[in-house]
């Protein structure tokens, strides 16, 4: 019995299984219903990683301009209205005194805002914008002088009818100013209209 083993390699002709007929059509049946299933799964998240994206840039874009308007906003706020605490004892504005007094000082106040926020500033008015917020940052520190001065000594007529006139000089300065800033463009838009002639 002592055979070579690369003799019996050679003469060895291992036995083929013969497949059943048809074996092959139904490997591609199954074949076609695996991935036939796969691919409308694969539909459903194609249409997932869109949404998923779109929210994504949504996103950025949301914060990114959440994030340059920060950059833009105004900075002509003259008119501070918030009461601010000093060594614990409240401080008194003449929206305090009444509430028709409030309504006045709201009124000013929201109107000034109102208007500085309308300001449009480009470099042929800058100076003259620059003067009229210097004038109003002098009658702001005066409006506090008077507000330091209404809780020191108290309430008085003077006091109260100084605050209000200051707050409807304010607002009127702030009209001359668009006023000239209207009467600016209007020359710029006539010397235009006489270049191009």
């Amino acid at each position: 019995m002592a055979q070579d083993i690369r003799d019996m390699l050679k003469d060895y002709l291992p036995e083929i299984p013969k497949l059943s007929k048809g074996h092959e059509a139904r490997f591609e049946d199954k074949l076609d219903i695996a991935f036939s299933e796969k691919k409308s799964d694969n539909s459903f998240f194609f249409w997932m990683k869109i949404a998923a994206t779109v929210v994504v840039f949504l996103t950025v874009g949301y914060f990114g301009y959440q994030y340059f308007q920060k950059d833009t906003t105004i900075d002509n706020q003259l008119v501070n209205n918030t009461k601010e605490v000093e060594n614990e004892t409240p401080t008194i504005t003449i929206g305090n005194l009444s509430p028709d007094l409030k309504k006045v000082e709201d009124f000013y106040v929201t109107g000034i805002n109102q208007q500085l926020a309308s300001l449009n500033r480009t470099p042929e008015n800058e100076e003259l914008i620059t003067g009229y917020l210097l004038r109003l940052e002098e009658l702001d520190n005066a409006y506090k002088t008077l507000n330091t001065e209404l809780n020191e000594v108290g309430p008085s007529e003077a006091t109260i009818t100084a605050l209000i006139d200051n707050l409807k000089l304010r607002l009127e300065l702030l009209f001359k100013l668009k006023n000239k800033l209207k009467e600016l463009k209007t020359l710029e838009n006539e010397n235009t209209k006489n270049m191009e002639a």
